[in-house]
């Protein structure tokens, strides 16, 4: 008859619900309370001490300090905070893309300020009115230069060569006033001007230089700009539901079941925020490339292209040219009327031999190399550490806005309760969340924003690795509000596939453009063509797809 009482107490201890930490009276949930209304929620209903947890839907249903109506407040708290807390990490790497764009576009255009300066202050003394005749010609040429750097639609060989051709036309109706000299009579010397080299090589070795140094630096300063671009868009891809709740449980369930002191296992927090930036890691590799790309132009900007001394020269070079001109003018002249013919005499005649300067120039240009130098060791100081951005922003969020435990802790919060957590860390991006235990990630559906982003950062890749080789690659920027860039239609592929044998002197700029739904680009290295649209359509398809039959 005694076995009876002690069976049925012993059964009765056994069905009784457990506790956070043992005891028999109910805890306060004071520390919610405070939490809970510190975060804007009304303290109405907010329960005082422990009540059961069957509720529950997302935190563990043991004793709580939750109701229904707070879980899903916390839930969507956690989301907005988390969603914060990626922004707040973008902002910062675009703030240090963007500063760097900044110095380098201030040095370039600095750079080229200076140059057409030298040029208006040096040349009305030196050449009288073959300048002053003649001065919208040099100011045309700078605006084209500058017109190129900012990305327009213009062929800088091209504009390179209707310079020159221009002030040919001009200055030899100054030096030879005498005659009159009809437009039909201008287009004549001109075709006979490349025999003849007028200017002497002077046209030909700026051309090579100077567009060496305009395509990349050009390609520099938007690399920087897409970069920051990329990264914006990317910070304000919205959580899944999935994501939602395992944030919601790392953050907040342990309020709930009064562990407010106890921070997160950082193995348990890694797994949840590599489930919910899976997309996001999947950047990595094309995000990598990018950097290396901008620390390989940098190098050529810094080094064979010399940016400082061909930019910074190019008033001088102009001003040897003329000079030339001046010294070869009789033979120059001889040699046109041979092939041209001799134009007539003219009824008006012209003082304006006297007032021609001869002589060789003497202009000196101020030396800003050190400066460049300082900039791009700063900015591949930031590029490098910026490489593993996408990879290491799971442990860094972890770290320093979850203050998630150290990794040997075992009286951590695991997810359910306080102690070790087990199971072991996920690998990085999209396709290595099959067995998240923490997030449900469907591996066969690629967030498709960050997958039209993957495509811009190999677009511009593909861009800077052309930039570094000397071949100039224009594409159209069709996104919301990127700062201006070039327009044209896709590369056909027989240009494409060309692209590597085309002279630095005689190449057309290649267009591509940038979709806003697709892109086409390639991986790395600047040498590769890039892809046509539908292949990349269908390897999106592909990799979109396969994963589902490797799954079954």
């Amino acid at each position: 008859m005694r076995v009876f009482p002690w069976g049925f107490w012993l059964l009765c201890v056994a069905s009784a619900p457990a506790r956070g930490d043992s005891g028999s009276k109910a805890r306060s949930c004071a520390e919610v309370r405070q939490l809970y209304g510190a975060k804007g929620f009304s303290l109405s209903g907010v329960p005082q001490a422990e009540i059961s947890g069957e509720h529950l839907r997302i935190c563990p249903q043991g004793y709580t300090c939750c109701t229904s109506e707070m879980e899903e407040n916390f839930a969507n708290k956690s989301r907005s905070e988390f969603e914060a807390m990626m922004k707040e990490a973008g902002r910062s790497v675009q703030a240090i893309l963007t500063a760097q764009h900044r110095s380098f576009d201030s040095y370039f255009q600095d750079l080229l300020n200076k140059s057409e300066k030298a040029l208006y202050d040096a040349f009305p003394s030196l050449y009288g009115e073959l300048y002053t005749q003649n001065a919208k010609v040099f100011k045309d040429l700078y605006s084209e230069l500058r017109r190129y750097y900012r990305s327009s639609n213009i062929n800088l060989e091209e504009a390179l060569n209707e310079f020159w051709t221009r002030l040919l036309e001009r200055l030899f109706k100054l030096l030879n006033p005498q005659y009159h000299i009809t437009d039909e009579y201008l287009d004549c010397m001109v075709k006979h001007a490349e025999q003849h080299k007028p200017f002497g090589e002077v046209p030909r070795e700026l051309k090579l230089k100077a567009t060496r140094a305009f395509i990349a630096a050009r390609s520099y300063a938007q690399g920087f700009l897409v970069g920051s671009d990329v990264v914006r868009k990317v910070s304000q891809v919205s959580l899944s539901q999935e994501c939602t709740r395992a944030i919601m449980k790392l953050m907040y369930c342990p309020h709930c079941r009064g562990m407010a002191s106890v921070r997160p296992c950082n193995n348990y927090c890694l797994n949840v925020v590599k489930g919910c930036l899976a997309n996001q890691a999947d950047l990595s590799t094309e995000w990598k490339y990018l950097m290396d790309s901008l620390m390989g132009v940098a190098d050529r900007i810094d080094g064979p292209y010399n940016v400082d001394t061909v930019i910074g020269t190019i008033h001088m070079r102009i001003a040897e040219a003329i000079s030339n001109l001046q010294e070869n003018k009789d033979s120059i002249t001889s040699k046109v009327f041979q092939g041209c013919g001799n134009p007539k005499i003219s009824t008006k005649g012209s003082s304006s031999e006297d007032k021609r300067r001869r002589g060789k120039v003497t202009l000196e240009a101020k030396s800003s190399a050190q400066a460049l130098e300082m900039l791009v060791l700063d900015a591949k100081g930031n590029l490098t550490a910026l490489k593993t951005y996408w990879i290491t922003l799971p442990s860094s969020l972890c770290s320093k806005k979850v203050m998630a435990s150290s990794a040997s802790d075992d009286k951590c919060w695991n997810g359910m309760t306080k102690g070790s957590y087990l199971p072991e860390v996920m690998g990085d991006g999209l396709a290595n969340q099959i067995n998240n235990p923490e997030v449900e990630v469907d591996i066969t559906k690629p967030d498709m924003t960050i997958r039209q982003q993957i495509m811009q950062l190999k677009i511009m890749t593909n861009r800077l690795g052309n930039a570094n080789i000397g071949n100039d690659v224009d594409f159209q920027d069709t996104s919301d509000d990127m700062s201006g860039s070039g327009s044209g239609d896709s590369c056909p592929d027989d240009v494409c596939g060309k692209r590597l044998s085309k002279s630095p002197s005689t190449r057309q700029p290649e267009t591509h453009a940038i979709p806003k739904q697709s892109g086409h680009g390639v991986h790395g290295a600047g040498s590769r063509s890039l892809p046509s649209a539908s292949l990349l359509l269908l390897l999106l398809w592909v990799a979109a797809i396969a994963p589902q039959h490797l799954w079954r």
